[in-house]
């Protein structure tokens, strides 16, 4: 499938937002991401699209007559649910009218653009939703590095099992526990079997983790019983954003078999606050992974040569670790690694096509999980249980702290952003989490 460029990707245009033309910055003229929001003192949710350091209100837009009609009562909703569902059309419409509203060609000084500005807010002075009413959260194992390290640790002989380049491996994960960035994490309480005891017992995880993953919204979905063929499932694509599946390995371990993830993964699911639209990624589109000699061919469902061509996305992710006494220092975060997406064994779109193949439908809002994004070198995984081997190679900080797991205090930093030649960079801004104490 050919990338499709349009003015709205032109890395020479300018916004009027000053602060969007910073070249290190998350959110130019040519991201236009979109997220939910609330202002000080109101508890009335609004849509706004993020523009430099401004969040630009699209319900207030809307009212103003500046939204094209198509959308207007879709951007008028206190969640991104209705756009979602309208489709690739009026995506595009949207994104070409908000980028003729915020650039600096196309928006002069005079009454158009003073009626822009007035829906201008700093974001620092708002409150950031869950961008979608999200109804169900199906969480993907997609990395064949991640899925590989994680399996020697169990099976040296057979590290990945054997259904496992056949089909997108998922599970149907918790969608009420999905939080906003920023909201405190609580330590989970479980039942876990510690190897010198004879019984389980329930207590607070001793092995909490963090897994840093994208987030991917589904747009207009499938009927029940109707698959979506992998060649179409981009246009039940909307967006992207960063996703930290907390996970408490020791319960994980456990509970696990037969039936898979369960209470080790449902406490806490952080999202990013911005969605960043496929559209502004297509820049950045890459080939599907190339699978090594000898793995099989994709089954039918699952092959289309046009994903195969640039259906990866060269999105860089990364994690940081800020702990209490780092903190108290006023020290900066420490990377902890470092990942591309395009390193991923599955696409989006076979993961969409995999997850309706036997008529499952898929509702506007849904979130798919990618599952941990990791890369073939061990500074590219995206977990504490590969990059510390379950916790028996812990890591030394800068500082001289070491940590086989989070401690309570400790606070995680997820990022990302894709940039190559020729483009702007697109960021995905940040998802956080600070760990707090078990409870009674």
């Amino acid at each position: 499938m050919a990338t499709l460029l349009n003015s709205t990707h032109d890395p020479n245009r300018l916004s009027w937002v000053e602060s969007a033309n910073d070249s290190e910055g998350d959110f130019p003229l040519q991201n236009l991401p979109f997220g939910v929001y609330q202002t000080s003192g109101t508890e009335t949710a609004r849509i706004g699209v993020a523009i430099g350091d401004q969040v630009f209100d699209l319900a207030g837009a809307s009212s103003d007559g500046l939204i094209p009609d198509e959308v207007r009562r879709a951007c008028c909703q206190p969640s991104l649910n209705a756009l979602m569902a309208l489709g690739p059309t009026n995506w595009t419409a949207l994104r070409a009218r908000l980028s003729e509203l915020l650039g600096a060609d196309t928006c002069p000084p005079g009454p158009l653009r003073d009626a822009v500005w007035r829906r201008l807010s700093t974001q620092t002075a708002v409150r950031m939703l869950v961008p979608a009413r999200v109804e169900n959260f199906t969480d993907f194992y997609a990395s064949s590095f991640h899925a590989a390290t994680v399996g020697s640790m169990f099976r040296p002989d057979s590290p990945l099992l054997p259904n496992y380049k056949w089909v997108p491996i998922g599970y149907h994960g918790r969608a009420s526990s999905i939080i906003m960035s920023g909201t405190p994490v609580r330590r989970p309480l479980g039942q876990l079997k510690l190897p010198d005891q004879p019984a389980p017992v329930f207590c607070p995880t001793r092995s909490l983790d963090y897994e840093l993953e994208l987030a991917a919204y589904i747009g207009p979905g499938n009927p029940l019983g109707s698959p979506i063929p992998v060649a179409r499932a981009r246009e039940h694509l909307f967006g992207v954003s960063l996703l930290n599946d907390w996970s408490a390995r020791d319960i994980q371990s456990w509970e696990y078999q037969p039936l898979g993830p369960f209470l080790a993964k449902n406490f806490a699911t952080s999202v990013s606050p911005w969605v960043v639209t496929l559209a502004a990624l297509e820049p950045f589109r890459a080939p599907a992974l190339s699978r090594p000699a000898g793995d099989p061919a994709p089954l039918p469902h699952l092959a289309d040569p046009g994903d195969q061509a640039d259906g990866g996305l060269d999105v860089v992710l990364e994690t940081l670790l800020l702990t209490s006494r780092m903190r108290a220092a006023g020290e900066s975060a420490h990377r902890l690694s470092q990942g591309n997406f395009s390193a991923m064994y599955w696409t989006l779109a076979q993961m969409v096509a995999h997850h309706t193949s036997n008529g499952c439908n898929l509702r506007p809002g849904d979130v798919l999980g990618s599952g941990t994004v990791s890369g073939p070198e061990p500074a590219s995984s995206g977990c504490l249980l590969e990059l510390t081997r379950g916790g028996t190679r812990p890591l030394t900080l800068p500082n001289g702290e070491t940590r086989a797991f989070l401690q309570d205090g400790d606070e995680v930093i997820l990022r990302g952003f894709a940039q190559k030649p020729g483009f702007r960079r697109i960021g995905l801004g940040e998802c956080r989490g600070l760990i707090q104490p078990a409870g009674a």
